[in-house]
């Protein structure tokens, strides 16, 4: 059957995302080869006690910064040969609480400062190049604040660098809070494949490997030969650690050296954790990756990994474009079965390149606990299709080149399930990225229902999998909002301006959720309207295709000819210059003869006339088989005119009208939302 040019494209872009897609997760299979291949030999030295440098980036942290000056200051390591640089550019609770701390222990005769920059120029990469004009160690360790560092960590971890050739150690997340949501064990979950699958792999061999910001230590004479550290980029570590391996540097992964950290509780911290992370590799990519492919000392195999690595996220964009597609190319009737006359093959391929290939993976990862991970899959695989939207923007904003500011990600000292952090200060508001996870939402309710009267129901899972996480994200999104200053004890007790100011926040939000439901509701009405119809249409068609029967084929007739009706109701018409309609088409620009509506009808009309008269001559004449022949053949046309005018249904006029008038007023609401975050910054004086 001939497709239309519009449906063809979209099937091209279809079949072109599924082949990147493809490639992207084989590559991950052939990592976790790589890290089953060869076994961790690590042959270290008595290196003594080097002297080191221990570098706490902080901003805005005071649930969790005197827990990691604690943990750092209990390291065992002589406190002669260790400098401890608290480097905060906090500007909240935060600055006092520090510099009680360091001033507790420096009178316990610890190497400690609390280093206030006065700016937050450069933000963490700003921090940390601030630190090593005055950093004379041999080494460098960095922990985030979220990080506990266990008392043996520097004793273990040091001894790998006396071989020269090391620039970098980087050990392995742990995880203190996994269990306390479906939410944190998700992050955990895919954490664990970053490190112990992707960073194993790569530090097993001689591909690039990647600092992960923290819980690692650094050579300071490999800091300096790689450049220092660059404020060009969300991800300065990612930038460092490359620049230090094109030099020769090689970086090293201890996978049983496990550090805990805090996991992002709340849904939108995890959200900007994820933004910063995708738009940051993305930076890299656009800045490194010409240097690397001209490189002649890096072999060609990192060179493919270097940019398969640095340009992994592009893969949620085409998630995307295989989402949008997918109910278009079902709608008309392209066949995408991986065996045409096998449809369940095609759901044993998702299965088996997916979910099954994961297990596998995971019983290597935890040997005899991969039951326990293993249902935790489901989470993550609903997690990682629900973040798409999220980390699509963040693709296209560094694309584009669209600056913005390093925004950590808050913690609140949640270690314990009963443990409460939506009263605290940083609690962080949805953002106009979870109004685009709800069109996704509805978007996949639709494609749902196409899938089931398409007579595809076996693509319903593939679509129900990542509508469940649009709608899971942008839920979590909004219930995990807060409308409220951040508290702190410099602060004044809220005026009845502020109290209104506040109230008006949350009716702003109702009103976006209320405008979202209507359109959802609208989309459902108006596919049940236009679309449906015209769905019921083919069935009927390929009832009189396959009919002998005149009666039987009357019937469906005259169901075509009240189907018709509805949706010509919908089309807009032309006249001529008489005032008499000449066509009503669905396809208001370039419209074709094939598509008007109009002329259908006449054909139906006709066929019903032509039926009629068939009727009533006998079955074995020759009129009566020319007459069939005649009425399969005008059928068989109909149902492809009814498909290339299917696609044209979604963007009538009407509906564009709609949803940009939909959208006007949602981003209208979010102006005001915005005004409104602006004051609050104003009234706790910070910096926009």
């Amino acid at each position: 059957m001939a497709i239309n040019p519009f449906t063809q494209f979209v099937f091209d872009l279809f079949i072109l995302s599924a082949i990147i897609i493809t490639a992207y997760t084989c590559n991950f299979y052939y990592l976790a080869f790589l890290s089953r291949k060869r076994k961790d030999v690590l042959t270290t030295t008595d290196w003594g006690n080097p002297s080191i440098t221990i570098q706490l980036p902080i901003y805005n942290e005071k649930y969790v910064a005197k827990r990691l000056v604690d943990a750092v200051c209990n390291l065992d390591y002589p406190k002669d040969k260790m400098r401890i640089m608290v480097l905060d550019d906090s500007d909240d609770d935060t600055v006092d609480l520090l510099e009680t701390a360091v001033n507790d222990y420096k009178n316990q005769g610890f190497q400690i400062e609390h280093v206030r920059r006065g700016t937050r120029s450069g933000y963490k990469a700003g921090a940390l190049k601030h630190a090593m004009k005055t950093t004379d160690t041999e080494l460098v360790a960095i922990f985030d604040a979220d990080f506990i560092p266990p008392t043996w960590f520097l004793k273990r971890a040091i001894p790998h660098f006396t071989n020269s050739k090391i620039g970098l150690v980087q050990c392995r997340w742990g995880h203190v809070n996994e269990n306390y949501s479906a939410i944190t064990q998700a992050q955990a979950l895919s954490l664990d494949f970053h490190f112990l699958i992707e960073q194993k792999a790569k530090s097993n061999s001689h591909l690039f490997m990647n600092f992960n910001g923290t819980a690692g230590i650094w050579r300071c004479d490999c800091i300096e030969d790689a450049g220092g550290w660059h404020t060009a980029t969300l991800v300065e570590d990612l930038d460092l650690s490359y620049r230090a391996q094109m030099k020769g540097w090689k970086c090293l992964f201890l996978p049983d050296i496990v550090v805990d950290a805090e996991l992002p509780v709340q849904m939108n911290a995890a959200k900007r954790q994820q933004f910063r992370w995708a738009k940051g590799s993305i930076q890299c990519a656009i800045k490194l990756l010409t240097d690397i492919a001209l490189k002649r000392k890096v072999a060609i195999e990192a060179k493919v990994q270097a940019f398969i690595q640095l340009t992994r996220h592009i893969v949620y964009p085409l998630m995307l474009i295989q989402f949008l597609a997918l109910p278009i190319l079902l709608a008309g009737q392209v066949n995408l079965y991986v065996i045409s006359f096998l449809p369940a093959i095609t759901i044993a391929t998702y299965l088996a390149m997916g979910p099954g290939a994961y297990i596998m993976i995971m019983q290597s990862m935890y040997q005899k606990s991969w039951k326990s991970k293993a249902k935790i899959l489901p989470a993550l695989l609903i997690y990682n299709a629900g973040m798409s939207v999220n980390n699509t923007v963040a693709v296209f904003d560094a694309v584009i080149g669209k600056k913005n500011e390093f925004l950590r990600t808050p913690k609140y000292g949640v270690l314990k399930t009963k443990d409460d952090w939506k009263d605290n200060a940083y609690n962080l508001p949805f953002s106009q990225v979870t109004l685009l996870e709800i069109f996704f939402g509805v978007y996949g309710v639709m494609g749902i229902f196409i899938a089931i009267f398409s007579n595809n129901p076996i693509f319903v899972p593939i679509i129900g999998l990542q509508t469940t996480g649009f709608f899971y994200i942008a839920c979590m999104s909004l219930s995990h909002t807060r409308f409220k200053r951040n508290k702190s004890s410099k602060s004044p007790p809220q005026t009845k301006k502020e109290k209104m100011a506040n109230t008006v926040y949350k009716l702003s939000m109702i009103g976006i959720v209320g405008i979202i439901i209507f359109g959802g509701f609208m989309a459902i009405y108006g596919y049940n309207a236009d679309i449906y119809p015209l769905d019921r249409i083919r069935g009927h068609l390929d009832g009189v295709i396959g009919s002998s029967d005149p009666e039987v084929i009357k019937s469906h007739l005259l169901i075509i000819q009240e189907d018709l009706k509805l949706v010509m109701d919908h089309v807009p018409e032309t006249t001529d210059a008489n005032g008499e309609i000449i066509s009503k088409n669905p396809v208001w620009i370039f419209a074709t003869e094939s598509t008007n509506l109009l002329r259908i009808q006449n054909d139906v009309n006709t066929m019903v006339a032509s039926i009629e008269k068939i009727s009533t001559v006998p079955k074995d004449s020759s009129a009566y088989h020319t007459g069939m022949l005649d009425v399969n053949s005008r059928a068989l046309s109909l149902k492809t005119n009814i498909m290339d005018a299917t696609p044209y249904m979604y963007v009538s006029v009407a509906n564009i009208m709609f949803g940009t008038i939909w959208i006007a007023a949602i981003l209208g609401i979010f102006a005001a939302l915005k005004k409104k975050k602006q004051q609050f910054k104003e009234m706790d004086g910070v910096g926009v």
